[in-house]
C-alpha cells in the first residue's frame, strides 16, 4: 500500500505500526523519525498541501486531519481530486486510541495497532469516569499553544485527558471547546498553579520562558513568584500520536515539581 500522510501525527502512528515501508510522501512538519522521513518526498506545510504533489505519489491512502485548523480546505482538496483519504479529528485520549485502532485496520497490522494502544494505556494512568481531582491535590496546569494571544486548550483537547491523568487539572477543563484566546486579566482570574509552554510550529529550543516571566499583568501571581513556568515540545502535546506518552511524562514531572513548591 502505498500512503501519504499530511500531519506528523498520522506519520508517526504509521510508524509505530511498524508501516513506514508504506510511506511515500509526507509533508513538510513530518520530523519524527527523523531516518524515515529524510528519505521521503515533500508535499508542502500542512496547510498548503501541494495535492498535484500528492497524486503525482500515487496513493492507495491519504492521511490528513481535521484537528489542525484550517486542514479542512486541504481535505476539500483531496475530494475535488478523487484521492481515497481518512481524516481523523480526535479531541480525547480515547479517540487517539481509536484513531491508532483505525489505522492498523487500514494498513493490514490491527494485532500490532492493538499492541501500540496497550502500551500507550499502560504508559498513560486511565481517568476514571466521573473523575474531578480535588483543588489541593491537583494543580491547575495552563498550556500555552500560542502566546499572543495567549491560546489555551479546552475539555476538546487530549491535553485535558494528559493532565488529569498526570494528576493535574486543565483551568478550562470545564469549557466545550478544543482551545480558546485567554486574556491576561483572565489567566489572572484563573490562577493557575504552572503555565507549561507548547508553543505549536515553534522549535523548542526557540520557546522563551522569559516572555511569561517578563508579563507585567502576571507580576504577583503566585506560579510567576514560584518560578512554575515550564516547556514541553509541542511534539509531545499537540500531535495525537503514540508520542503523548512522553508529553505525559512531562506533565507528570510538571505536577510532581509544583507540588514540590506548594508544600
Amino acid at each position: 500500500m502505498r500512503v501519504v500522510s499530511l500531519t506528523c501525527s498520522n506519520t508517526e502512528i504509521v510508524c509505530a505500526l511498524g508501516c513506514a515501508e508504506h510511506l511515500v510522501g509526507v509533508d513538510d512538519y513530518s520530523d519524527f523519525p527523523e531516518d524515515v522521513v529524510a528519505r521521503l518526498p515533500r508535499v508542502g506545510p500542512d496547510l498548503q498541501i501541494d495535492i498535484e504533489r500528492v497524486a503525482e505519489l500515487r496513493p492507495d491512502l491519504v492521511l490528513a486531519s481535521l484537528t489542525v485548523p484550517g486542514h479542512e480546505k486541504v481535505v476539500a482538496g483531496l475530494e475535488a481530486a478523487g484521492l481515497p483519504y481518512v481524516a481523523p479529528a480526535p479531541t480525547s485520549l480515547d479517540d487517539v486510541y481509536r484513531d491508532v485502532r483505525d489505522l492498523g485496520a487500514r494498513l493490514g497490522v490491527p494485532e500490532r495497532a492493538e499492541m501500540v494502544v496497550e502500551e500507550m494505556k499502560k504508559a498513560i494512568p486511565r481517568i476514571p469516569d466521573g473523575f474531578e481531582p480535588g483543588t489541593e491535590a491537583a494543580p491547575r496546569i495552563l498550556v500555552q499553544w500560542w502566546p499572543k494571544p495567549l491560546i489555551a486548550p479546552g475539555r476538546k483537547s487530549w491535553v485535558t485527558d494528559l493532565i488529569a491523568a498526570a494528576g493535574g487539572v486543565n483551568p478550562l477543563a470545564d469549557e466545550d471547546v478544543e482551545s480558546r484566546p485567554v486574556p491576561d486579566e483572565e489567566v489572572c482570574e484563573l490562577a493557575p498553579d504552572a503555565m507549561v509552554i507548547s508553543w505549536c510550529g515553534v522549535h523548542p529550543e526557540k520557546y522563551r520562558p522569559d516572555v511569561v516571566y517578563g508579563n507585567q499583568a502576571f507580576q504577583g501571581l503566585p506560579f510567576l513568584e514560584r518560578e512554575q513556568v515550564f516547556s514541553i515540545p509541542e511534539a509531545f502535546l499537540g500531535r495525537p500520536s503514540p508520542r503523548l506518552v512522553d508529553g505525559y511524562r512531562a506533565l507528570r514531572r510538571v505536577v510532581r515539581q509544583v507540588q514540590d513548591a506548594t508544600s
